[in-house]
Protein backbone atom coordinates (compact mmCIF):
# COMPACT_ATOMS: atom_id res chain seq x y z
CA UNK A 1 0.00 0.00 0.00
CA UNK A 2 1.06 3.61 -0.56
CA UNK A 3 2.69 5.45 2.34
CA UNK A 4 0.13 6.43 4.96
CA UNK A 5 -2.80 4.80 3.14
CA UNK A 6 -5.29 2.81 5.20
CA UNK A 7 -7.59 2.08 2.26
CA UNK A 8 -6.38 1.09 -1.20
CA UNK A 9 -8.90 0.40 -3.99
CA UNK A 10 -7.53 -0.76 -7.34
CA UNK A 11 -9.54 -1.31 -10.57
CA UNK A 12 -12.68 -2.31 -8.67
CA UNK A 13 -15.38 -3.98 -10.78
CA UNK A 14 -18.89 -5.20 -10.02
CA UNK A 15 -22.05 -6.06 -12.00
CA UNK A 16 -25.65 -6.79 -11.09
CA UNK A 17 -27.14 -9.53 -13.31
CA UNK A 18 -24.81 -8.60 -16.14
CA UNK A 19 -25.32 -4.84 -15.78
CA UNK A 20 -21.99 -3.22 -14.82
CA UNK A 21 -22.06 -0.93 -11.76
CA UNK A 22 -18.31 -0.35 -11.33
CA UNK A 23 -15.75 -0.06 -14.13
CA UNK A 24 -12.31 -0.16 -12.53
CA UNK A 25 -12.81 2.34 -9.67
CA UNK A 26 -9.46 3.29 -8.12
CA UNK A 27 -8.59 5.51 -5.13
CA UNK A 28 -6.67 5.60 -1.85
CA UNK A 29 -7.48 7.08 1.56
CA UNK A 30 -4.77 8.37 3.89
CA UNK A 31 -4.63 7.63 7.59
CA UNK A 32 -6.28 10.13 9.98
CA UNK A 33 -8.05 11.96 7.18
CA UNK A 34 -11.68 12.73 6.38
CA UNK A 35 -12.23 11.54 2.82
CA UNK A 36 -15.35 12.51 0.89
CA UNK A 37 -16.95 10.10 -1.57
CA UNK A 38 -19.47 11.67 -3.95
CA UNK A 39 -21.25 10.99 -7.19
CA UNK A 40 -24.69 11.26 -8.83
CA UNK A 41 -27.43 8.72 -8.14
CA UNK A 42 -26.48 5.44 -9.77
CA UNK A 43 -22.77 6.25 -9.83
CA UNK A 44 -21.82 3.17 -7.77
CA UNK A 45 -21.27 4.74 -4.34
CA UNK A 46 -23.40 2.31 -2.32
CA UNK A 47 -21.98 -0.70 -4.17
CA UNK A 48 -18.45 0.51 -3.41
CA UNK A 49 -19.29 1.06 0.25
CA UNK A 50 -20.77 -2.42 0.60
CA UNK A 51 -17.59 -3.92 -0.87
CA UNK A 52 -15.43 -1.87 1.51
CA UNK A 53 -17.60 -3.06 4.41
CA UNK A 54 -17.09 -6.71 3.31
CA UNK A 55 -20.82 -7.13 2.54
CA UNK A 56 -20.21 -7.71 -1.18
CA UNK A 57 -17.32 -9.48 -2.88
CA UNK A 58 -15.63 -7.57 -5.70
CA UNK A 59 -15.86 -9.24 -9.11
CA UNK A 60 -12.64 -7.65 -10.28
CA UNK A 61 -9.80 -5.60 -8.89
CA UNK A 62 -8.76 -5.48 -5.25
CA UNK A 63 -9.48 -3.68 -1.98
CA UNK A 64 -7.02 -3.60 0.90
CA UNK A 65 -7.80 -2.08 4.29
CA UNK A 66 -4.87 -1.69 6.67
CA UNK A 67 -2.97 -3.88 4.21
CA UNK A 68 -5.51 -6.70 4.53
CA UNK A 69 -7.52 -8.06 1.62
CA UNK A 70 -11.27 -7.52 2.17
CA UNK A 71 -12.14 -10.94 0.77
CA UNK A 72 -9.42 -13.20 2.14
CA UNK A 73 -8.94 -11.37 5.46
CA UNK A 74 -12.51 -10.16 6.01
CA UNK A 75 -12.59 -11.10 9.72
CA UNK A 76 -9.51 -8.99 10.47
CA UNK A 77 -10.86 -6.15 8.34
CA UNK A 78 -14.18 -6.10 10.19
CA UNK A 79 -12.39 -5.65 13.51
CA UNK A 80 -10.80 -2.45 12.22
CA UNK A 81 -13.77 -0.75 10.56
CA UNK A 82 -17.21 0.51 11.48
CA UNK A 83 -19.97 0.81 8.86
CA UNK A 84 -22.97 3.13 9.19
CA UNK A 85 -25.39 2.53 6.28
CA UNK A 86 -27.81 5.16 5.00
CA UNK A 87 -30.76 3.17 6.35
CA UNK A 88 -30.27 2.89 10.10
CA UNK A 89 -32.18 -0.37 10.65
CA UNK A 90 -32.49 0.19 14.40
CA UNK A 91 -34.55 -1.77 16.96
CA UNK A 92 -37.27 0.65 18.14
CA UNK A 93 -38.37 -1.54 21.06
CA UNK A 94 -34.92 -1.32 22.72
CA UNK A 95 -33.57 1.44 24.92
CA UNK A 96 -30.43 3.25 23.81
CA UNK A 97 -28.38 1.32 26.37
CA UNK A 98 -29.87 -2.06 25.36
CA UNK A 99 -29.20 -1.33 21.70
CA UNK A 100 -25.55 -0.45 22.26
CA UNK A 101 -25.07 -3.28 24.76
CA UNK A 102 -26.39 -5.78 22.21
CA UNK A 103 -23.81 -4.77 19.59
CA UNK A 104 -20.96 -4.47 22.07
CA UNK A 105 -21.72 -8.03 23.25
CA UNK A 106 -21.59 -9.20 19.63
CA UNK A 107 -17.96 -8.04 19.59
CA UNK A 108 -17.20 -10.29 22.57
CA UNK A 109 -16.85 -7.59 25.23
CA UNK A 110 -17.35 -8.44 28.89
CA UNK A 111 -20.08 -6.69 30.89
CA UNK A 112 -17.66 -4.23 32.58
CA UNK A 113 -16.06 -3.47 29.20
CA UNK A 114 -19.46 -2.86 27.62
CA UNK A 115 -20.59 -0.52 30.37
CA UNK A 116 -17.40 1.52 30.07
CA UNK A 117 -17.52 1.71 26.27
CA UNK A 118 -21.21 2.64 26.18
CA UNK A 119 -20.63 5.53 28.58
CA UNK A 120 -17.72 6.74 26.42
CA UNK A 121 -19.51 6.63 23.06
CA UNK A 122 -22.65 8.25 24.49
CA UNK A 123 -20.56 11.06 25.92
CA UNK A 124 -18.77 11.53 22.60
CA UNK A 125 -22.08 11.74 20.71
CA UNK A 126 -23.69 13.89 23.45
CA UNK A 127 -26.40 11.29 24.12
CA UNK A 128 -25.57 10.29 27.71
CA UNK A 129 -28.81 11.85 28.96
CA UNK A 130 -30.87 9.56 26.67
CA UNK A 131 -29.33 6.30 27.83
CA UNK A 132 -32.62 4.85 29.08
CA UNK A 133 -34.89 6.24 26.35
CA UNK A 134 -36.50 3.90 23.85
CA UNK A 135 -35.17 4.16 20.31
CA UNK A 136 -38.68 4.75 18.98
CA UNK A 137 -39.02 7.96 21.03
CA UNK A 138 -35.91 9.58 19.54
CA UNK A 139 -35.85 12.10 16.70
CA UNK A 140 -34.07 11.28 13.45
CA UNK A 141 -31.06 13.30 14.53
CA UNK A 142 -30.81 11.50 17.86
CA UNK A 143 -31.13 8.13 16.14
CA UNK A 144 -28.25 9.14 13.88
CA UNK A 145 -26.14 9.85 16.95
CA UNK A 146 -27.01 6.49 18.51
CA UNK A 147 -26.20 4.73 15.25
CA UNK A 148 -22.83 6.47 15.18
CA UNK A 149 -22.26 5.48 18.81
CA UNK A 150 -22.97 1.87 17.81
CA UNK A 151 -20.36 2.11 15.03
CA UNK A 152 -17.80 3.35 17.56
CA UNK A 153 -18.47 0.69 20.19
CA UNK A 154 -15.56 -1.59 19.18
CA UNK A 155 -13.16 1.34 18.65
CA UNK A 156 -12.67 0.94 14.87
CA UNK A 157 -9.80 2.73 13.15
CA UNK A 158 -11.74 3.36 9.91
CA UNK A 159 -15.33 4.64 9.75
CA UNK A 160 -17.45 4.11 6.62
CA UNK A 161 -20.42 6.48 6.75
CA UNK A 162 -23.12 6.39 4.07
CA UNK A 163 -25.13 9.66 4.03
CA UNK A 164 -24.82 10.22 7.81
CA UNK A 165 -26.40 13.69 7.59
CA UNK A 166 -29.44 12.54 5.61
CA UNK A 167 -32.65 13.88 7.12
CA UNK A 168 -30.94 16.09 9.69
CA UNK A 169 -31.85 19.73 10.21
CA UNK A 170 -29.08 22.35 9.79
CA UNK A 171 -28.14 22.31 13.47
CA UNK A 172 -27.98 18.52 13.48
CA UNK A 173 -25.69 18.51 10.44
CA UNK A 174 -23.36 21.08 11.98
CA UNK A 175 -23.14 19.11 15.23
CA UNK A 176 -22.49 15.87 13.33
CA UNK A 177 -19.64 17.49 11.39
CA UNK A 178 -18.08 18.64 14.66
CA UNK A 179 -18.24 15.08 15.99
CA UNK A 180 -16.50 13.80 12.84
CA UNK A 181 -13.74 16.38 13.26
CA UNK A 182 -13.27 15.26 16.85
CA UNK A 183 -13.02 11.63 15.71
CA UNK A 184 -10.24 12.63 13.31
CA UNK A 185 -8.43 14.38 16.16
CA UNK A 186 -8.72 11.10 18.07
CA UNK A 187 -6.78 9.37 15.28
CA UNK A 188 -9.60 7.80 13.30
CA UNK A 189 -9.97 7.84 9.53
CA UNK A 190 -13.41 8.85 8.24
CA UNK A 191 -14.75 7.85 4.80
CA UNK A 192 -18.00 9.72 4.20
CA UNK A 193 -20.44 9.43 1.31
CA UNK A 194 -22.73 12.46 1.09
CA UNK A 195 -24.81 14.57 -1.27
CA UNK A 196 -24.28 17.71 0.83
CA UNK A 197 -21.32 19.08 -1.10
CA UNK A 198 -21.03 22.43 0.67
CA UNK A 199 -20.28 20.76 3.99
CA UNK A 200 -17.73 18.37 2.49
CA UNK A 201 -15.71 21.31 1.16
CA UNK A 202 -14.62 22.43 4.63
CA UNK A 203 -14.84 19.03 6.31
CA UNK A 204 -12.74 16.83 4.01
CA UNK A 205 -8.99 16.72 3.42
CA UNK A 206 -9.43 14.68 0.25
CA UNK A 207 -12.22 13.49 -2.01
CA UNK A 208 -13.13 10.92 -4.64
CA UNK A 209 -15.74 11.69 -7.30
CA UNK A 210 -17.21 8.80 -9.28
CA UNK A 211 -19.73 8.84 -12.10
CA UNK A 212 -21.30 5.92 -13.94
CA UNK A 213 -19.00 3.49 -12.17
CA UNK A 214 -15.75 5.29 -13.01
CA UNK A 215 -13.37 7.42 -10.99
CA UNK A 216 -13.45 11.01 -12.21
CA UNK A 217 -11.15 12.49 -9.55
CA UNK A 218 -9.40 11.29 -6.42
CA UNK A 219 -6.97 13.39 -4.42
CA UNK A 220 -6.63 16.44 -2.17
CA UNK A 221 -9.65 18.71 -1.85
CA UNK A 222 -7.60 21.89 -2.36
CA UNK A 223 -6.10 20.56 -5.61
CA UNK A 224 -9.59 19.84 -6.95
CA UNK A 225 -10.90 23.29 -6.09
CA UNK A 226 -7.88 25.21 -7.43
CA UNK A 227 -8.34 26.69 -10.90
CA UNK A 228 -7.08 24.23 -13.48
CA UNK A 229 -4.60 24.72 -16.30
CA UNK A 230 -1.90 27.35 -16.65
CA UNK A 231 -4.21 30.32 -16.01
CA UNK A 232 -4.84 31.07 -12.32
CA UNK A 233 -6.84 33.69 -10.44
CA UNK A 234 -5.81 35.39 -7.21
CA UNK A 235 -7.89 37.73 -5.05
CA UNK A 236 -5.88 40.75 -3.93
CA UNK A 237 -7.32 42.74 -1.01
CA UNK A 238 -5.81 46.08 -0.02
CA UNK A 239 -6.25 48.06 3.18
CA UNK A 240 -7.44 51.09 1.18
CA UNK A 241 -7.84 52.40 -2.35
CA UNK A 242 -4.57 52.57 -4.32
CA UNK A 243 -5.08 53.32 -8.05
CA UNK A 244 -1.37 52.94 -8.85
CA UNK A 245 -1.52 49.26 -7.93
CA UNK A 246 -4.24 48.44 -10.46
CA UNK A 247 -2.38 50.30 -13.18
CA UNK A 248 0.92 48.54 -12.40
CA UNK A 249 -0.74 45.11 -12.43
CA UNK A 250 -2.29 45.72 -15.85
CA UNK A 251 1.16 46.52 -17.25
CA UNK A 252 2.87 43.49 -15.70
CA UNK A 253 3.85 40.91 -18.34
CA UNK A 254 1.89 37.70 -17.86
CA UNK A 255 -1.16 39.32 -16.27
CA UNK A 256 -4.15 38.76 -18.56
CA UNK A 257 -6.90 40.50 -16.57
CA UNK A 258 -7.42 42.73 -13.52
CA UNK A 259 -11.02 43.13 -12.35
CA UNK A 260 -12.31 45.28 -9.51
CA UNK A 261 -14.49 43.30 -7.08
CA UNK A 262 -17.58 44.64 -5.33
CA UNK A 263 -16.53 44.01 -1.73
CA UNK A 264 -14.06 46.74 -0.82
CA UNK A 265 -10.67 47.53 -2.41
CA UNK A 266 -10.23 44.02 -3.85
CA UNK A 267 -9.14 42.84 -7.29
CA UNK A 268 -9.37 39.56 -9.17
CA UNK A 269 -5.96 39.18 -10.83
CA UNK A 270 -5.63 36.61 -13.63
CA UNK A 271 -2.25 35.53 -14.92
CA UNK A 272 -0.39 32.68 -16.59
CA UNK A 273 1.65 30.76 -14.04
CA UNK A 274 4.06 29.61 -16.73
CA UNK A 275 5.04 33.25 -17.28
CA UNK A 276 4.52 34.76 -13.84
CA UNK A 277 4.89 33.65 -10.23
CA UNK A 278 2.54 34.83 -7.48
CA UNK A 279 5.53 36.11 -5.50
CA UNK A 280 6.37 38.42 -8.39
CA UNK A 281 2.83 39.77 -8.30
CA UNK A 282 3.08 40.40 -4.57
CA UNK A 283 6.48 42.08 -4.96
CA UNK A 284 5.09 44.46 -7.57
CA UNK A 285 2.09 45.37 -5.41
CA UNK A 286 4.31 46.15 -2.43
CA UNK A 287 6.60 48.26 -4.61
CA UNK A 288 3.64 50.49 -5.51
CA UNK A 289 3.32 51.34 -1.82
CA UNK A 290 0.00 49.59 -1.29
CA UNK A 291 -0.80 47.94 2.04
CA UNK A 292 -1.77 44.32 1.35
CA UNK A 293 -4.40 42.65 3.52
CA UNK A 294 -4.36 39.33 1.65
CA UNK A 295 -3.44 37.66 -1.62
CA UNK A 296 -5.12 34.29 -1.97
CA UNK A 297 -5.87 31.79 -4.68
CA UNK A 298 -9.41 32.03 -5.98
CA UNK A 299 -10.86 28.52 -5.77
CA UNK A 300 -14.06 27.21 -7.28
CA UNK A 301 -16.85 25.64 -5.25
CA UNK A 302 -17.11 21.85 -4.96
CA UNK A 303 -20.48 22.11 -6.71
CA UNK A 304 -18.73 23.56 -9.78
CA UNK A 305 -16.04 20.87 -9.80
CA UNK A 306 -18.68 18.18 -9.38
CA UNK A 307 -20.73 19.47 -12.33
CA UNK A 308 -17.60 19.73 -14.50
CA UNK A 309 -16.58 16.14 -13.81
CA UNK A 310 -19.94 14.35 -13.99
CA UNK A 311 -22.32 13.78 -16.88
CA UNK A 312 -25.94 14.96 -17.01
CA UNK A 313 -28.84 12.55 -17.01
CA UNK A 314 -29.54 9.22 -15.36
CA UNK A 315 -27.33 6.21 -16.22
CA UNK A 316 -29.05 3.61 -18.37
Amino acid sequence: MENGAVLDVRRLQFSYKGRPALFGVTFTVQERSIHGFVGPNGAGKTTTLKILATLLKPQGGSVRIFDRDVVRDYKEVRQKLGFMPDHLGMYPQMTVFEYLDFFAAAYGMSTPERNKVIDEVLTLTDMEGRKDDFIRTLSRGMQQRVSLARVLAHDPKLLLLDEPASGLDPRGRIELMEILKELRRMGKTVFISSHILTELTTLCDSITIIDRGRTKYSGPMDALLAQGGDVVEYILTLAQEHPATEEALRELQGVTDVRRMEDGPSYLVTFNRQTLDVNQVLKLVLETGAQVVSLRLNVRHLNEAFMDLTEPGVPT
